[in-house]
């Protein structure tokens, strides 16, 4: 699959955006009463924790994503052909 120049730039924005807002996110719960009691932590911040891990791990996947198809584009536009189509077995 070949991704736009257009798209790339989308996920690329979309795992600037996340790396922007998922840290302050986790910040403002850290810094919610109901976070902790005394120095433990409590569910709320553990569920919201776990949110924030797996949303910055999608949006560096998503990110690489959209840095490889940036990357493709630039090849393609240079005069160089893209990768090669990987054949998959069982599918022509």
């Amino acid at each position: 699959m070949r991704l736009s120049r257009r798209w790339s730039l989308f996920l690329l924005a979309f795992a600037v955006w996340s790396w922007i807002i998922w840290p302050t996110f986790l910040k403002n719960i850290a810094n919610d009463p109901r976070a902790f009691v005394g120095n433990t932590p409590q569910g709320f911040f553990w569920v919201h924790l776990v949110l924030v891990v797996v949303s910055l791990a999608l949006g560096t996947v998503i990110g690489v994503l959209g840095v490889r198809g940036l990357l493709a584009a630039r090849r393609t536009a240079a005069g160089a052909p893209a990768e090669p189509q990987r054949e998959v077995a069982g599918r022509p």
